[in-house]
């Protein structure tokens, strides 16, 4: 099942990554744009260039199927009437692109009824892709080596655990949550993807993001990456993740876990989050 959208996925990835790499090679020239929250973010060439090779990729493959991409306008009435669409990121972590550290990832996605059910995390400057279908596992590709299923960590004690944290968008709130938790070690990257590829990797074993400024093509490939490998994502409240609706801002945050210990962190968080005076915003639904 899904294999035809894994191999055309993984392969417009592929083609985007080899494109953006064409560009991170040379002067890279940002612009500001206005994000889906109405706040600055950047974008450069390279997303925009990335965004029409897999648009137009997917559109051929599955003309039936709705496309929800970060650069392109959001046509939310057939996205939200539609069975199947596609979500794409063309390249998380653009901070990471500009500054040229390598942080960055193709990320391309796919929901039915709203649930991710497939998912393709390509980071071009390491070349490995991490792709996933639902009830198919999770696996990894480095270089032109064999795919390699993954399994995330059944750590629970957090004294034992590492985090996943972001590099470019650091909130002092996160000093808190590592001072109360007792993690072992912090890993700070750009891009969501990356992360999650941390802990489907068993190098970190979960990723709490406490801004509710990561948007539905931030998460969905990332989601069922993580999920096929054992592990679980909700917001930090423990709600799911929804990708049928309008507004396609996650306001709540997120929580990434080894899936293991799930339960637990949201539990721990609990009591932080009512110190930071963060209360859960319920989803927009389509009719607001």
């Amino acid at each position: 099942m899904m294999e035809k959208e894994i191999e055309i996925a993984t392969a417009l990835a592929r083609t985007a990554g080899a494109r953006i790499l064409e560009f991170y090679a040379l002067e890279i020239i940002a612009e500001e744009k206005l994000g889906a929250d109405n706040m600055t973010e950047p974008v450069t060439i390279a997303d925009k260039t990335a965004s029409r090779i897999i648009v137009e990729g997917l559109a051929q493959a599955f003309p039936d199927d709705a496309i929800l991409s970060e650069e392109e306008s959001d046509d939310a009435e057939n996205r939200l009437l539609g069975k199947r669409v596609w979500i794409i990121d063309p390249i998380d972590g653009t901070w990471g692109f500009i500054k040229k550290d390598g942080d960055f990832g193709v990320q391309i996605g796919l929901t039915e009824n709203g649930v991710p059910v497939l998912g393709v995390v390509y980071l071009p400057v390491e070349d490995i892709l991490f792709y996933a279908a639902k009830n198919q596992g999770t696996f990894r590709i480095v270089g032109g080596a064999a795919a390699e299923r993954l399994q995330t960590s059944v750590k629970t004690e957090f004294t034992d655990m590492n985090l996943a944290s972001s590099r470019n968008h650091r909130s002092p709130k996160m000093h808190r949550i590592i001072e109360d938790f007792g993690f072992r070690r912090e890993v700070q990257r750009g891009s969501v993807g990356l992360k999650i590829g941390l802990i489907v990797q068993q190098i970190c074993d979960l990723y709490v993001h406490l801004s509710p400024r990561t948007k539905f093509w931030d998460t969905c490939a990332p989601q069922i990456i993580l999920e096929e490998a054992g592990g679980k994502m909700t917001d930090l409240f423990g709600f799911p993740l929804r990708y049928d609706i309008l507004d396609v801002q996650n306001h709540n945050g997120i929580v990434a876990s080894n899936g293991a210990a799930h339960g637990e962190i949201l539990l721990k968080l609990k009591p932080l989050l009512n110190e930071f005076g963060r209360l859960r915003i319920a989803p927009k639904a389509a009719s607001q």
